[in-house]
């Protein structure tokens, strides 16, 4: 079997790496190439037409002159993500990899055999020259940049079809409301959009919450339930994290999305299904598969369209629409006669949003933004605002990663102390400086006695033990 080579069978398009040219995309074709036999070694194109019917009578779509293959031998049915192959009671069978296969799904690589004809499925990326979409919109995504208009016109393109959709892309980047847009702009949007989060379902349920279950199947199981996909029969699920799924349970999953049905927990019935899957995870999932740890052929099952969003710090030039958009959406800046706490957000509050790396995506900067609303003043949030948020935040970061820094595996009362050490070394250093070392001043705002205070000043290497004098207080700074 030749090496996958990075392509996928039935799918359609493919955002290219962030490290190509942004304005192509990839259509991948899917072929049988004749390898070996009496027949010219030509390539077909499988992407024609919904059947493909081979034998060696000349009304087939691909002609073998081969003696030992029947009139009609083979079929070969295309749908959006799968290739079936189904013997069509030929003489000397058809063999996938060697094995006699009445009916079977191809995976790229593998090798057909019908008589003395040996045949490779094949799959590649042709690459076209895609233009970004007009609109600056797609959904409740926003972006005037050229990576998120590009991404548009792929979901443009793709979301009228049935084609299987994986979404990557770092946390808060957005996976879920390109699967919600997919969704809302197919044919199936008035059925349901079921979530199905892999991560927050613990492993031993995770078959039983996908496929469902029948009454007494297990403990517990006090009925029969319909699972996730059940659900979203006639609609779309959303696998959100396929990368936390168990390995023992991805090739049920491979199953279902070859085959279009699932059976429940504890059911010899299987149940036909009429759905769309789009999943999305953070992880890079074919060093995944290179690790052992994702499925291979689920890997290329899934990948049918593969999009890659950006982080918000490769598009800084969005944030001013996104700012805009959350702010006119979100709840939280919505008072009760329907007027915004915030309508406005000022060009230096702009840039210092631009500036900033966004770790967290957009998730986090709606959070900023949430907070900025409570610091607006006469509908407007200035730089000002941001800039206080920010290194407020950069002081809990860093008390975090002191109070992390104790080793857990100490004996409790020495875990405690070190960690109340860091806790009032943190404490006296803010509120000494607050006080502009006056050690009076400190004392009442925190409410302790002058002389333990200075104590523990002294203690935490703070002050020097011989210098009050400098550090101290003349009362006319109060």
């Amino acid at each position: 079997m030749s090496e996958y080579n990075e392509h996928d069978f039935g799918a359609k398009t493919e955002i290219l790496s962030q490290t190509e040219t942004r304005d192509l995309i990839s259509l991948r074709k899917c072929v049988l190439a004749i390898v070996e036999g009496p027949s010219p070694k030509i390539k077909y194109d499988l992407g024609k037409k919904k059947t493909t019917k081979i034998g060696k009578k000349a009304d087939n779509d691909i002609v073998i002159n081969d003696k030992t293959v029947s009139r009609y031998h083979l079929e070969i049915q295309s749908t959006e993500d799968s290739y079936l192959m189904k013997d069509l009671g030929s003489t000397n069978g058809t063999y996938i990899n060697g094995s006699r296969i009445k009916e079977g799904f191809l995976s790229p690589g593998d090798i057909l055999t019908v008589g003395n004809t040996k045949l490779e499925f094949q799959a590649f990326n042709e690459k076209i020259q895609m233009e970004p979409s007009k609109n600056n919109f797609f959904g409740a995504m926003v972006g005037v940049s050229r990576k998120m208009r590009q991404i548009f016109g792929i979901l443009e393109r793709i979301s009228p079809t049935m084609a299987t959709v994986i979404i990557e892309g770092e946390t808060g980047t957005g996976k879920e409301l390109v699967a919600r847009a997919i969704h809302d702009n197919s044919p199936r949007k008035n059925n349901p959009f079921v979530v199905f989060d892999c991560s927050a379902v613990a492993p031993n349920l995770i078959e039983s919450e996908l496929f469902g279950h029948t009454k007494g199947s297990f403990t517990g199981a006090v009925k029969d339930r319909k699972g996730a996909f059940e659900q979203a029969n006639t609609g779309t699920i959303f696998l959100d994290e396929i990368g936390e799924l168990p390995l023992d349970l991805q090739p049920k999953l491979l199953r279902a999305l070859e085959s279009r049905e699932i059976k429940r927990v504890g059911s010899t019935q299987p149940v036909n299904l009429e759905i769309r899957v789009i999943c999305a995870t953070n992880r890079d999932l074919k060093k995944e598969v290179e690790e052992g740890r994702f499925r291979e052929d689920l890997y290329y099952r899934l990948s049918v369209v593969k999009i890659q969003l950006p982080p918000l710090r490769e598009r800084s030039e969005d944030i001013p629409l996104i700012a805009e958009t959350i702010l006119s959406h979100a709840r939280y800046n919505k008072k009760a006669d329907g007027t915004f706490y915030a309508n406005k957000v000022e060009d230096d509050a702009i840039k210092t949003l631009q500036r900033y790396q966004w770790p967290g995506n957009v998730r986090e900067l709606n959070n900023i933004l949430e907070r900025a609303v409570s610091f607006s003043e006469n509908g407007i949030i200035n730089g000002a605002h941001l800039n206080f948020i920010f290194s407020e935040a950069t002081q809990e970061d860093e008390a975090t990663v002191r109070m992390a820094a104790v080793d857990l595996n100490l004996p409790f009362k020495e875990a405690k102390q070190k960690i109340v050490e860091s806790f009032e070394k943190e404490y006296l250093e803010d509120l000494l400086k607050r006080n502009k070392n006056n050690v009076s001043r400190a004392a009442r705002e925190a409410k302790i006695d002058r002389k333990h205070l200075r104590n523990l000043l002294v203690k935490y290497g703070i002050i020097e033990p011989s210098v009050e004098d400098e550090v101290e207080e003349t009362e006319s700074g109060d």
